[in-house]
């Protein structure tokens, strides 16, 4: 992976830690709103992991990747646009 590997791993540990704050909160039965609200800022955290991964992706394998693969890098990215939107 060419990604920031630093800035991935640490922005993956948030989400664990997200994760065990969650599962805590549903084991001591807490308000669902809270709940919800920690769900969407670890997909947030989760979010950001995945921009760092696609634009590492891009400037690495999609520019400077072999040109008769490109077609299919481009089709892949594609793929995931289309699950991200």
């Amino acid at each position: 992976m060419t990604a920031d590997k630093q800035k991935v791993v640490r922005l993956l540990r948030t989400a664990r830690g997200q994760m065990d704050g969650i599962l805590k909160m549903i084991d001591e039965n807490r308000y669902c709103i809270d709940i919800s609200n920690q769900i969407l800022a670890c997909q947030a955290v989760m979010s950001k992991v995945n921009r760092e991964v696609l634009k590492a992706h891009l400037a690495n394998c999609v520019l400077n990747g072999d040109k008769e693969d490109s077609k299919a890098k481009l089709e892949e990215i594609a793929k995931i646009l289309e699950q991200l939107l």
